[in-house]
């Protein structure tokens, strides 16, 4: 058995850190110790074997851990991103602090890939292709700016959210308005849903947006993507020390094209069999992971225009590598967490 140990922060149980903790397991290595979040942003005492290699994970779907984030509520609310972020980055300083370990993911990137308008702008500087992009604090100055720019059509992200969570596709023509997002109002509370809906009153989404503002909105110019069987997509694409090696494509019934709202996966070769086209799209993934050099790992959401000719990086995720049942690219079968632990073995970090 191989001297090298792996421990995670991450949620023990959850997929995420079982997954890995199989890929371990299969390469010969002892189970990875597991660092809890509950532990982590409760202050308690926190340790990892020393030398070992600490890997940074998701906090998962653990609603207690949310309540410690975000402060007590139901853990499918929308909003609390700044509050979670703040827990979470000061979160991020204890484990980076753990005595004797070495991290394989900075904590300052992670920080910054989950600010949407920190990470924009990063991309941007480093000539990573983007959707032209601006901040709102309110529906008035998201509508004043839309207007100044000449834009109709726009993405509303709440700056520190996930998984589409507040996400708005937003369109205005004059008085006439149409909102499509997954947020729902339940009993007052403004909650996710796995049904997208459509808004069409400017009162309510005046609501929700204002109601989001607060925490940080991050609005990007709407980039009209390419459509399979109908259904327009983009793509989820791994990096693993800079080089991606897995992909799926996401073809959605709206707008998020996101698994868990109706997405689906659908053929990559639709993309990859263009002529140059994969190319663009690969070269544009690895330059989003080199501005974060400092991980392992990265998920680059990238979208491939309507004209099948141009591409733009949506957002880079710092766990954006959950895919399961999926082969890396080079048809060797391993699974993201597999070709991370190959990587750290073969020595890229």
């Amino acid at each position: 058995m191989s001297d090298v140990r792996f421990a995670v922060v991450g949620t023990p149980g959850d997929r995420r850190v079982t997954m890995f903790r199989d890929a371990a397991v299969a390469a010969g290595l002892a189970e990875p110790h597991v660092i809890s979040w509950r532990d982590v942003l409760a202050g308690r005492e926190i340790g990892a074997p020393e030398g070992a290699l600490l890997r940074v994970d998701s906090p998962g779907e653990d609603g207690d851990v949310d309540a410690q984030l975000r402060g007590p509520g139901d853990p499918a609310r929308v909003g609390g991103g700044a509050a979670w972020y703040a827990a979470f980055t000061a979160g991020l300083s204890r484990v980076a602090a753990i005595p004797g370990v070495r991290l394989l993911g900075d904590v300052g990137e992670i920080s910054v890939m989950f600010d949407k308008r920190r990470c924009h702008a990063v991309l941007a500087g480093a000539g990573v292709p983007v959707p032209p992009a601006f901040e709102a604090t309110s529906y008035d100055g998201l509508r004043a700016e839309m207007a100044r720019r000449g834009w109709s059509r726009v993405f509303v992200k709440p700056a520190h959210g996930s998984s589409a969570s507040g996400v708005i596709a937003f369109q205005a023509h004059g008085d006439r308005v149409q909102a499509v997002t997954s947020a729902a109002w339940v009993e007052g509370v403004l909650c996710n849903s796995l049904r997208v809906r459509t808004y069409t009153s400017s009162g309510e989404v005046r609501r929700i947006v204002d109601f989001l503002a607060p925490d940080g909105l991050h609005v990007e110019q709407w980039f009209p993507k390419a459509s399979t069987g109908g259904r327009p997509f983009d793509l989820r694409v791994v990096t693993v020390a800079g080089v991606p090696t897995h992909a799926v494509l996401r073809a959605g019934r709206s707008p998020m094209t996101n698994l868990h709202l109706g997405g689906s996966r659908g053929d990559l070769d639709v993309v990859r069999s263009r002529p140059g086209l994969w190319e663009q799209v690969l070269e544009a993934c690895s330059r989003a992971a080199a501005c974060f050099p400092g991980s392992l790992s990265t998920g680059v959401d990238i979208m491939v225009g309507a004209d099948w000719r141009s591409v733009a990086v949506a957002e880079v995720n710092a766990f954006g590598d959950l895919l399961p049942g999926l082969g890396d690219l080079t048809g060797n079968g391993r699974d993201t967490y597999a070709e991370q632990v190959r990587a750290v073995l073969a020595g890229a970090r």
